[in-house]
């Protein structure tokens, strides 16, 4: 089995429940078939597998370094970069009049699973280029677009999103950063930004900073806000990186994991010559930030449990060829050993992380395919698909990051005392993922997004969809035994998830938002709970159905996997929402009403 991804499980996920070829009936779609598909993914895969995957640890034993005033890094991330770019991965999803792929959102999801898995650290530099170009192409001007956008596209510049500030992390309305305007209809930049990813390297030839500033005398808060262009180096009459802009490294941070990343600390301004370039109208800036924002959510979603896949497969292979021990009813002690994966308890903990890496999987597709239908359907169903994309975006992110790191603790306790060294992949698989419940927004702000506004935009018309959703799965389980006996714990669940929800939305009208929102975090865990059992109980009919059909072995043990995950996570994780929904509609004070001088 591939080491990275199993390569049946995403074509299983992409054509079986998915369907995802036919987004090749829309207009911008048409000139692609699965073929053309097959083949990105056949290309992913084997530039993942040769220039990623095998840096992956070596980068993580050395990490960039600040020498000099530069930051220097070991050569492959560079190779690696540049192979990346030469095969047209950052522009995949761009329109062919950009340079690009013109891919389905869904398929260059698909195609970042192998990176994502094989090499986080070195992938995140391509990422978060397309994230900056995409907002660019969003929102810049024509004279922006020209250029910066092209060069960032082929990856001879890259991108990066400036945001968090010594004082200011989630708060992002108490950012200091100024910005002034000039008389030549630019801006002057000065303050500065820390754990900006990606800030500083030799990988590009210019750096583009989307940087979030305050414009003096514009609105207090959030309202205040403006969204900055603004590159390393000023170009030139022909395009090309010219003087400095006064964009400076103050330092790298050393991480836990992710460190081949590079984590920096930049001051911008320092001489009072730095120049930023306004992106959209003045005041404005967070909502343009927000696009790239929750693609980058999602990103961080698929990437989490990438990683955690990754450590699932490690800790599969591990336990089907480790010796250890007897079955409790073998008494005698020159038996054999069987190996470990023969243990109940082992199977419990790769069940749990079958069941969170594949349900995860299936979750990012899922709402990739959403993305790919909000820009290409029309009508009631265009908005539709827009509205369950932003219901879903919190669980994207939030339950698959915390999912994938379960996936890894337990890939690790698989492995006993060698999941602890440096010799096996799966310790580095959790200090990488670590990150992922932290930024893009923590995942206690994720819950207070769905719980706090999600939920009730346009009257909760997302949350109908979900139901509305949830309940056509339900019908479609007809016929089919295990599915059947699924679909009807979902109902159940489906009907309590509702009930709280409604009582939820009556406290905030009497109790107000503090009291409400106290207990958030215990609403993201039950809706994700809810969401992930529906992406199997999908998974399932499709099982169930093809079972029905003269398989060789290989296949009937495929889908036998896919309904024995389901009924784990149906029958172990699911019904911990109860306890979730006792704390909600009691409005649980515990935490609430702990003193600080109680501690």
């Amino acid at each position: 089995m591939n080491q990275l991804i199993n390569n049946r499980d995403l074509e299983f996920q992409l054509y079986e429940v998915l369907a995802t070829e036919k987004l090749t009936q829309a207009e911008k779609f048409s000139e692609h078939n699965k073929e053309t598909f097959d083949a990105v993914l056949e290309t992913a895969e084997k530039i993942a597998t040769k220039y990623f995957l095998n840096h992956n640890h070596k980068a993580d034993q050395n990490e960039p370094q600040f020498i000099d005033g530069k930051v220097e890094m070991i050569p492959e991330v560079k190779e690696a970069f540049d192979a990346y770019r030469e095969a047209g991965f950052i522009a995949s999803g761009m329109d062919f009049d950009l340079g690009g792929m013109q891919l389905p959102f869904t398929i260059s999801l698909a195609a970042s699973a192998y990176f994502m898995s094989a090499n986080p650290s070195t992938t995140g530099y391509g990422f978060l280029t397309a994230g900056s170009a995409n907002l660019i192409r969003a929102f810049g001007n024509d004279e922006q677009k020209e250029k910066f956008l092209a060069k960032m596209l082929t990856g001879e510049f890259s991108g990066t999103m400036a945001l968090t500030e010594p004082s200011a992390g989630s708060s992002l309305s108490d950012i200091t950063t100024q910005a002034t305007p000039q008389d030549d209809a630019t801006y002057k930049i000065k303050g500065q930004k820390i754990f900006i990813s990606g800030g500083d390297h030799q990988l590009t030839d210019n750096i583009i900073h989307l940087v979030l500033a305050k414009i003096k005398g514009g609105p207090v808060g959030v309202k205040g806000i403006s969204l900055f262009v603004v590159p390393k180096y000023r170009l030139n009459d022909q395009g090309d990186p010219a003087e400095a802009n006064d964009v400076n490294l103050a330092g790298l941070f050393h991480k836990m994991g992710y460190r081949g990343t590079t984590s920096t600390a930049l001051s911008f301004g320092e001489n009072d010559d730095c120049t930023g370039y306004l992106i959209g109208q003045e005041h404005h800036g967070l909502k343009y930030m927000f696009q790239m924002m929750n693609e980058a959510r999602l990103w961080v979603g698929f990437g989490a449990i990438m990683i955690g896949y990754r450590g699932y497969l490690a800790s599969l292979d591990y336990a089907k060829e480790r010796p250890q021990g007897r079955n409790p009813t073998e008494k005698n002690p020159t038996s054999p050993q069987i190996n470990i994966i023969e243990h109940a308890d082992v199977r419990r903990m790769l069940l749990a992380q079958k069941s969170f890496v594949e349900g995860g999987v299936s979750l990012c597709f899922y709402s990739g395919n959403l993305v790919d239908i909000a820009e290409t359907a029309e009508g009631e169903e265009k908005v539709n698909a827009a509205l369950l994309l932003d219901l879903l975006m919190p669980i994207v992110k939030a339950c698959n990051s915390d999912y994938g790191l379960l996936a890894n603790d337990l890939a690790i306790q698989i492995l006993g005392g060698s999941g602890y060294t440096h010799e096996y992949p799966v310790e580095q698989c959790y200090r990488d993922n670590r990150l992922n419940p932290i930024h893009e927004g923590t995942n206690g702000i994720q819950a207070l997004d769905l719980l706090g506004r999600k939920v009730w935009l346009n009257n909760s018309a997302g949350l109908q969809l979900l139901a509305k959703n949830i309940l056509t799965d339900i019908a479609e389980s007809k016929g089919f035994e295990k599915s059947e006996e699924f679909a009807s714990t979902i109902g159940k669940a489906l009907e309590l998830c509702n009930k709280v929800t409604q009582h939820l939305g009556a406290s905030m009208a009497s109790n107000g938002a503090d009291k409400t929102l106290a207990n958030a975090g215990c609403y993201l865990s039950m809706m994700g709970k809810l969401v992930f059992s529906w992406m199997w109980l999908r998974q399932s009919i499709v099982a169930e159905k093809a079972l029905t059909n003269e398989l060789n072995k290989s296949e009937q043990s495929f889908y036998q996997g896919k309904i024995q995950a389901a009924q784990y996570f149906i029958r172990w994780e699911l019904p911990s929402i109860h306890h979730d929904a006792d704390l909600l509609m009691t409005l649980d004070d515990t935490c609430l009403n702990m003193q600080e001088d109680w501690f």
